[in-house]
């Protein structure tokens, strides 16, 4: 048969090649920065924009969506093209795709940082920045799939079933757990409130990691380590069950974020099951890339790029172990809201993503440079420097973890807490805290040496933007299954049944835990003594949300010994119906604050904010003097509240009318009970401090978990 030609473009690799190291080094430095806050609170006083609860999120974002996700992107535009046998769709989508994403990652890097935030975990981007994230990913979807149908190539191979699983879930996950109200360009509300908001939330949590950290990346594993290796994948049929098991079964794992919470037990149960479960696709998956390497040991030792494949895998396994592990109520009582949890994921983050890409760049460049990798030196150094700071960085963050949980839960004879100040359970982690800084410096040194080892290999080698190739037509797809072809062999030849199988898969687990929750009442029962936040506390709790206070701090007691004692009662499923968003948290670097309202008064809150050392010495928390400077903006509450009632929140039509004069009031009665301390009329007699945002962040604060009385029910 007479073959065609045609061009592979290779501009549009090197274009995301080039992204992802200058975002991973982005994103790595902005997470040593985090780590060394925990060190050196203060180091960055005074500036608001580079305090930890807004460089957080800024870190998780340029770690996920910018350096993970432009690596996504450089593998598959390279293995797609040469597995279908086709140039990529359009070349004018895949540089919007590319230039679209780019400037998506410059407004996160712009509007983080400033405290415009959601507040939802890996989620936090504003919903004009949302809209822009799903027309983008439209537009790779369309290229994607306009690929596909264009092929040489009669069978979509493995590597493309994770892409397209990918593809279809991940806007799923972005379109659901982002439908918000815009109240101004740069301010929304979650449609769903409290415990639905949780659940929505921590469904596409986990499949964030799931599908963005987990699915493309085992795409790229099944089209680069045979590469790299020149073998092939071990299991044909491993890989079949490897892929449809993990899809269905993952995307009901979300629950197991949110067990002893006031989520309903029977949803906890089903998260609890089905994470258990994902050990076994997530193992199968291990074993596949692996055993890929039987009989290229001497190739491991001899290849960075396998070297760097090996740990990846292995860190692979090591998460999804340890992942349904977490998933039991028993183990998970100890672990969450420790520094456990930051170990587990930075186990797969550091090690699975990041040296999975790592190998893929170094691969990649002699590939897009045509010539060979400027030092072999180097990047072993990368190895084992990357290596050694994964393992400095996880392992005292471990121990950290252990001795949170023992410290918490540890009591005295008497039936009191050992450790009834929060802050001695915080004081004795700082040693680890600094050895996993150390760790973070190690690796972020190794992806160092990665830069320049391209930067110098780029510039010995020539582009070659336009790869000629050639390949026979495929001028007809059969559709029929022709005779001894297997079930899947023949589903693989059918890319729009494939893509509906693969969409319905995920649709199923999503759609049993999330409906019954939306639309059946008892599931969220309702106590009359909660009433929607007064104007000024809802401006407290806006503020909240934008110093990324949620990102230290807990809202959620859980029905243990230890928790009631130190915090105060259990928190109720009812008590959460008016907060659009929810905030409860995944970690606790300080104590939970859902009970906090009325245990300090006023002016202790005040102190605690201008100078957290001045009320709890040897507190790591950061100061906040700016909340003492700037003026509250109340020119947004009106239409703030209006949103609200339209979410469902019943404000009466006098709290709207008299929206501001309220405000006002209450603001007044919070800065006359400030002047009851000489100390603060001495320092700020003269201040006007009632129109600061202190007073409102107070008004907030004081109103946490006021709304029922010890032991009160639920009402429906």
């Amino acid at each position: 048969m007479e073959k065609e030609q045609f061009y592979y473009d290779n501009k549009i690799v090197r274009m995301f090649l080039i992204a992802t190291i200058i975002w991973g080094v982005v994103g790595m430095l902005v997470g040593l920065m985090v780590a060394f806050l925990f060190i050196f609170p203060n180091y960055m006083e005074g500036i608001p924009w580079l305090s930890f609860g807004r460089l957080r999120p800024l870190h998780t974002n340029a770690a996920i969506f910018a350096f993970v996700g432009n690596g996504f992107f450089v593998g598959m535009y390279y293995s797609m093209q040469r597995l279908l046998k086709a140039r990529m769709f359009s070349d004018l989508l895949s540089r919007i795709h590319f230039w679209g994403w780019q400037l998506i990652i410059v407004a996160a890097a712009l509007t983080l940082p400033f405290g415009i935030t959601s507040s939802k975990e890996y989620a936090e981007l504003e919903w004009p920045i949302d809209i822009a994230i799903a027309l983008i990913w439209v537009v790779m979807g369309i290229n994607m799939i306009g690929t596909i149908l264009k092929r040489r190539q009669r069978h979509i191979y493995v590597a493309i079933w994770f892409y397209i699983s990918t593809f279809v879930t991940v806007a799923v996950l972005h379109i659901f757990n982002n439908l918000e109200l815009p109240v101004t360009a740069l301010k929304s509300y979650s449609i769903y409130a409290g415990v639905q908001d949780a659940m929505v939330q921590w469904w596409y949590g986990h499949n964030a990691v799931a599908f963005f950290l987990t699915t493309p990346i085992l795409g790229l594993m099944y089209y680069f380590v045979p590469k790299a290796a020149n073998r092939p994948v071990y299991s044909y049929r491993l890989s079949i069950v490897h892929f449809w098991s993990l899809i269905f079964i993952y995307i009901w794992a979300g629950p197991h974020h949110l067990l002893y919470t006031a989520l309903p037990e029977w949803a906890q149960n089903l998260g609890t099951v089905f994470s258990v479960m994902l050990i076994f696709p997530s193992w199968g998956g291990m074993i596949n890339g692996l055993l890929t390497l039987r009989g290229a040991w001497d190739k491991v030792r001899e290849s960075p790029v396998l070297k760097f494949f090996v740990v990846a895998i292995t860190g692979y396994g090591m998460s999804t172990f340890e992942g349904p592990m977490l998933s039991f109520k028993n183990v998970n009582a100890i672990a969450h809201y420790t520094d456990w949890i930051v170990a587990h994921v930075h186990i797969g983050t550091l090690a699975w993503n990041g040296f999975l890409v790592s190998g893929m760049l170094y691969w990649l460049a002699t590939k897009i440079w045509k010539t060979e990798i400027y030092s072999i030196k180097l990047a072993n150094a990368h190895f084992w420097i990357g290596t050694l700071g994964i393992l400095f960085y996880a392992i005292p963050l471990y121990v950290a973890g252990f001795m949170q949980a023992l410290m918490w839960k540890e009591f005295n004879p008497d039936g009191t807490l050992v450790y009834g100040n929060f802050l001695e359970t915080v004081t004795q982690i700082l040693p680890m805290h600094a050895m996993r800084a150390f760790g973070g410096t190690l690796y972020v040194t190794g992806f160092i040496l990665l830069t320049y080892n391209i930067y110098k290999t780029a510039k010995a080698g020539s582009k070659v933007e336009d790869e000629l190739v050639e390949a026979a037509p495929l001028k007809q797809i059969p559709t029929k299954r022709l005779a001894g072809e297997g079930l899947h062999s023949w589903l693989e030849r059918r890319t729009a049944l494939f893509t509906i199988l693969a969409t319905l898969a995920i649709l199923v687990g999503g759609a049993v835990e999330i409906v019954p929750l939306i639309t059946v009442p008892s599931n969220i029962p309702k106590i009359a003594s909660v009433k929607p936040y007064t104007p000024l506390e809802l401006e407290g709790r806006d503020i909240y949300i934008r110093e990324g206070c949620n990102n230290c701090h807990s809202q959620m007691i859980r029905p243990f010994r230890s928790e009631v004692e130190r915090y105060g009662e259990y928190s109720k499923v009812g008590e959460f119906v008016y907060d659009h968003p929810f905030l409860w948290g995944s970690r606790r670097t300080g104590p939970d604050v859902h009970r906090l309202g009325g245990k300090y008064n006023d002016n202790w809150h005040f102190n605690h904010m201008y100078d957290p050392r001045l009320t709890s010495p040897g507190s790591i928390m950061p100061r906040y003097p700016w909340l003492l400077e700037n003026d509250l903006d109340i020119s947004d509450t009106e239409a703030k509240m209006a949103a609200m009632v339209k979410l469902g929140v019943p404000y009466t039509q006098f709290e709207l009318d008299k929206a501001l004069p309220l405000l006002k009031e209450q603001a007044t009665q919070i800065e006359q009970n400030l002047r009851q301390d000489p100390e603060y009329v001495k320092n700020y007699g003269e201040a006007n401090m009632e129109n600061k945002e202190i007073v409102a962040l107070i008004a907030y604060l004081q109103r946490l978990g006021t709304d029922i009385k010890n032991g009160e029910t639920a009402q429906n």
